[in-house]
């Protein structure tokens, strides 16, 4: 067993850097909290007094330059993932960025290809994908108990009063379907393996952008799955597969904390517990030991672009045209 450790440096103190990531790499086995970039002053002051052991960048450049850090985290607003995905590259540093990866799927492909040109690693972040909660909803699918799938539905939403948050900004990579819609679209790549064949969709807009999306696609094997998404509703996370012999529900799908799974067959239903677990932390440890062995991390690049693929066309033909 290796005792090697990588160094990350963290682009942009983030909610999600403040209160997850960052603690998730500090209880990490094998990686160290190096340094972290942020270009708010306040910002650094408490980076400085928290975590006073840790180098504290006032740009992101800075950090990227510094010659000790192997990888970094982005948990930047959506648009500007692009911009520094690819200089983290050209600097030689594995990359874990926030989802969704990138706001067009010409931007996803010049970032795999800066990443592939530059050899290093980039996994979008997609943390549910490390729960118990998730791995135990592949193996019932996996064991064929619900039969052939026929239906998925998952939804994710939540309300968000903040209206100064970067997801109210269209050029930003705003919007429900970008920020949550994202959890559900790939929840069911990861079940199908594949893309739709056909679309159609609505939505809500709010400051130009939408507040709510709702989407049908249908898939290969007349297969068909149903998302929605939302900043303008209490907090939910449910999905549902139905097959031809059962159905699975998944209360809370892309949470960590203990919880059941639903199957029902018939007269039969049997609640399935699922213990807690640290997505977040297993998250950061599968992708630096991934650098560490020299192997793909659990979500792999194709399926990111598959991903953001889904999320164009589905804006296209709605509002962003």
């Amino acid at each position: 067993m290796t005792t090697e450790k990588i160094k990350w440096g963290i682009l942009g103190y983030a909610r999600i850097a403040k209160n997850h990531v960052i603690p998730a790499i500090l209880k990490s086995n094998n990686s160290i909290l190096y340094g972290i970039a942020t270009r708010d002053p306040e910002k650094l002051k408490e980076c400085q007094k928290a975590y006073n052991d840790i180098k504290a960048y006032d740009n992101y450049q800075c950090l990227l330059d510094d010659p000790d850090i192997q990888a970094v985290y982005i948990p930047l607003p959506n648009g500007l993932h692009k911009e520094w995905v690819i200089k983290a590259a050209r600097k030689g540093k594995h990359i874990l960025c926030e989802k969704p990866i990138s706001i067009s799927s010409s931007e996803c492909i010049e970032m795999i290809e800066e990443c592939r040109k530059n050899n290093v690693k980039l996994m979008e972040a997609f943390m549910y994908r490390y729960t118990i909660r998730t791995k135990k909803v592949l193996e019932l699918i996996e064991s064929n108990i619900i039969g052939q799938i026929k239906h998925i539905y998952s939804t994710f939403s939540f309300l968000l009063n903040r209206e100064d948050d970067y997801r109210w900004d269209i050029s930003q990579g705003g919007g429900a379907l970008f920020d949550i819609g994202c959890y559900p679209l790939n929840f069911i790549g990861m079940i199908l393996k594949t893309a739709p064949i056909s679309m159609t969709a609505d939505y809500v807009l709010k400051n130009g952008v939408d507040s709510r999306f709702s989407a049908i696609l249908k898939y290969p094997n007349d297969i068909v799955a149903d998302i929605s998404c939302g900043f303008d509703g209490y907090y939910n996370q449910l999905s549902q597969i139905t097959g031809t012999l059962g159905n699975i529900l998944i209360p809370d799908t892309f949470s960590d904390y203990e919880g059941k799974i639903i199957v029902r067959k018939d007269q039969y239903s049997e609640e399935i517990s699922v213990d807690e677990c640290e997505r977040y932390l297993l998250e950061v440890e599968d992708f630096a030991d991934s650098i560490i062995c020299d192997r793909d991390p659990l979500i792999c690049m194709d399926e990111t672009l598959r991903n953001i693929k889904i999320i164009e066309e589905l804006l296209k033909i709605t509002y962003r045209q």
